[in-house]
């Protein structure tokens, strides 16, 4: 970090990271011009910094729109945290509160205002506004959870709808909208709604890497259960568990806990005051699991969430995306499972048939159907076979390539068969109904129907007619299913799930392009034991790291109890794991610690050091060094500034941003970047460098190696034919020799 760069030393003095993430300087770089600005961001990539770090360093306040009660009070206090003046405004206050907030709103003493649309438009509180603005200036209007203005979201909030008066109000005031699920349908209504003027639009990956994704068929009630004690038992840390009803969330959370797994509920039928309580508790880490219907969990901001299991089928895909995105904010790995069962079906079928028009009573038809659409769309995921990850970024609009390596389906692939032949009659025969009708249709026209609606449209005349009786109803549904997820046809989203023939549907037909199709046949569903673990990076740590980590955490929990703040506002996990492996003493190489800013190097750095003083008395810091493979000689100022390049690019890679991402953000060549974290893993750190090398791929090296020796980079590059680039040679060689090194 120079000097000469504003955004990052206020970066670093109020946040304590020494580098942003992916798309975040561009997004706060358009927020400090004035621009109003669209971000989309997965949960975790640092959505709140983007609205954040632009009030604290503009002219006035900034004024936060926010959905839920929780979630203004949990950004308020992590705010706080780091020192900065920041406030809400809302029911929960009494009037004196309320008047003193203010008070210190018009005193300067704040910068961050958040508060619900409710009270936005508040006749009071735009006189209130409107005092603001005279004395010292409205900087802008951030609006989180974006998606809520949108009647296309899955989460659609009827009071954001109004928020289109803001600027009518201030038509010259900014506007951010912030959120991590949006289709580009979903997009396009957020900029009309908000009236966003030509705005700067970020739309990041909506892969998140660290997730493995599962679905696990219903076995009945008592099997269904015990996977999922088996489950929480062997993932272990903090979790949630969502149902579709309050009585299922009420047997869970009695059972989990007759079982011995602290577990508490949270749903609508519980008062405001035990569900604030209960979500108090899980977040402050006195319970384990929270099990919950949907109404728990939006903009809950616990980053150390190591498991999200879907007990009943969730109702869209957007839904399920941001309910199981709230596991592993902190990068981590983390689980995803959903329990498949198909009597959840007639359940949310049921209460999609509960929308109707509250003044007239009669059924919102466009909404019933679009729900139920999006209710398909959920079940072809979870019955999908190909990669899990393909499918759900499809949705949002964004391709996958290749397989993720981190789901049930890539991990256990089913059989492949070319169903080129079967495919072409299906697209040919979507061709033929003029590209008019959704899947059901074409599969009763393919295997020969004489239903009411074949015959209303002369479609027993199609020459495609009857021409695939040779396949069942359910290969049929399968093929369709996995045309739509692999991009080779299309699919409308206005309810009727019209099918379209897209470029590559065309190359299929055209004999230009062949289908290869996964298909089950009587596959026996895997149980639980069946199915890989996450892996442990730090229980391969020497042990006084891990000794030294759990006191720092215990530290930590006491701090935060005492303040009555989540732990994780004090330090995050990864804060912790630095904290344990580096070992500072002094302010100095505390600072360096990323999450420490100004306000918390000053706030704790001596409870945490002397913690560490007193674990070198009990492991002297030459045991350490040594089991650490950190040298204890006096270092030149170079390897210093080298070593700490090295770190900040591991960082970033830890963060989850690729090679060219790290080398865009940190303006340094790939090839550098590729060097740095091959120097890492010579020095002994470990890298998970699947994202790096395809563990196929590093398979293929590591033979090479055994084959003909690691000695020369240019025998092992024409050995393995000149297929595999020298940074992957690199970089598998230097594990390899690790490896070797003899204990």
């Amino acid at each position: 970090m120079t000097n000469s760069d504003p955004l990052q030393q206020a970066l670093k003095q109020y946040f304590g990271y020494e580098t942003f993430r992916a798309g975040q300087r561009e997004i706060i770089e358009a927020n400090m011009a004035g621009r109003d600005t669209l971000a989309i961001m997965p949960t975790g990539g640092g959505k709140s910094i983007c609205f954040q770090l632009p009030a604290l360093l503009k002219t006035g306040v900034t004024i936060v729109v926010s959905p839920l009660i929780a979630l203004m009070q949990d950004q308020v206090t992590a705010l706080k945290e780091n020192g900065i003046g920041a406030t809400f405004l809302n029911s929960t206050l009494t009037g004196r509160e309320s008047n003193q907030r203010s008070q210190a709103i018009l005193n300067g003493a704040i910068k961050l205002v958040y508060v619900a649309p409710e009270r936005l438009f508040a006749e009071q509180f735009l006189g209130f506004l409107n005092i603001i603005k005279g004395k010292m200036g409205i900087a802008g209007f951030a609006v989180d959870e974006a998606h809520c203005v949108s009647e296309w979201g899955h989460d659609f909030r009827p009071e954001y709808r109004q928020l289109s008066r803001i600027r009518q109000i201030y038509p010259d005031v900014p506007v951010i909208g912030l959120t991590a699920t949006a289709t580009e349908r979903v997009r396009a209504d957020i900029s009309q709604q908000l009236e966003l003027k030509q705005p700067y639009v970020h739309v990041a990956s909506f892969n998140r890497s660290n997730l493995y994704y599962e679905v696990v068929p219903k076995q009945g009630n008592e099997q269904t259960y015990t996977n999922l004690l088996h489950e929480v038992k062997r993932l272990q840390g903090s979790g949630i568990v969502y149902c579709l009803s309050r009585k299922r969330v009420d047997e869970i959370s009695d059972r989990l806990r007759q079982d011995g797994i602290e577990a508490i509920a949270y749903h609508a039928g519980l008062g405001a005051k035990e569900r604030e309580e209960n979500q108090t508790r899980w977040i402050r880490d006195d319970v384990q699991v929270m099990v919950a219907t949907v109404a728990f969990g939006m903009g809950i901001n616990k980053p150390d969430v190591r498991f999200v299991i879907h007990y009943d089928l969730p109702k869209n895909i957007e839904g399920y995306y941001q309910e199981s995105g709230r596991a592993g904010r902190d990068g981590e790995d983390s689980h995803c499972t959903l329990f498949l069962g198909y009597q959840d079906l007639e359940t949310i079928k049921y209460l999609i048939a509960q929308k109707v028009d509250p003044h007239t009573n009669e059924p919102l038809e466009a909404e019933q159907r679009i729900a139920q659409q999006q209710l398909r769309q959920v079940v072809d995921y979870a019955e999908g076979t190909a990669c899990r990850r393909t499918i759900l970024l499809r949705y949002f609009g964004e391709s996958f390539q290749g397989d993720c390596n981190n789901c049930d389906n890539c991990l256990t692939p089913k059989p492949m068969e070319d169903w080129t032949v079967e495919t072409q009659k299906f697209l040919s025969c979507i061709a033929r109904a003029k590209e008019r009708f959704g899947s059901g249709h074409i599969i009763d026209i393919l295997r020969g129907s004489l239903n009411k609606k074949v015959l209303q449209y002369n479609h027993e005349n199609l020459s495609t007619h009857g021409i695939g009786k040779d396949r069942s109803l359910d290969e049929w549904r399968q093929l369709a299913r996995s045309l739509v997820h692999q991009g080779l046809l299309s699919q409308t989203t206005d309810g009727y799930g019209i099918l379209k023939l897209n470029d590559r549907s065309w190359e299929v037909m055209r004999n230009q392009r062949n289908v290869l199709l996964p298909i089950e046949r009587d596959a026996t569903p895997a149980t639980v034991s069946d199915r890989p673990k996450i892996s442990d990076e730090i229980g391969d740590r020497p042990i006084d790291i891990n000794i030294l980590f759990e006191r720092l955490r215990l530290l930590r929990k006491n701090l935060a109890d005492e303040q009555a703040v989540p732990p994780y506002v004090i330090f995050s996990n990864a804060t912790l794991n630095q904290m344990a492996e580096q070992q500072p003493t002094t302010h100095h190489d505390f600072a360096k610690l990323s999450g420490v800013g100004t306000k918390k190097l000053e706030q704790y750095a001596d409870s945490f050091i002397s913690i560490i003083l007193e674990h070198h008395q009990q492991y002297p810091p030459a045991e350490i060094t040594q089991s650490t493979k950190v040298q204890k000689e006096p270092v030149s100022s170079s390897k210093l500034s080298k070593a700490s390049t090295q770190r900040e690019t591991l960082v970033m890679y830890e963060n989850g941003l690729s090679v060219d991402e790290i080398a865009r953000d940190r303006h340094l060549k790939t090839a550098t970047i590729w060097t740095h974290l091959v120097q890492l893993v010579e020095s002994g750190y470990a890298i998970n460098c699947d994202r790096l090398v395809t563990p196929e791929r590093q398979s293929v090296i590591y033979g090479a190696l055994e084959a003909i020796g690691g000695d020369g980079l240019r025998n092992l590059f024409d050995h393995l034919r000149e297929e595999y680039t020298y940074d992957e040679i690199k970089i598998i060689r230097a594990i390899w020799q690790n490896e070797k090194e003899p204990l």
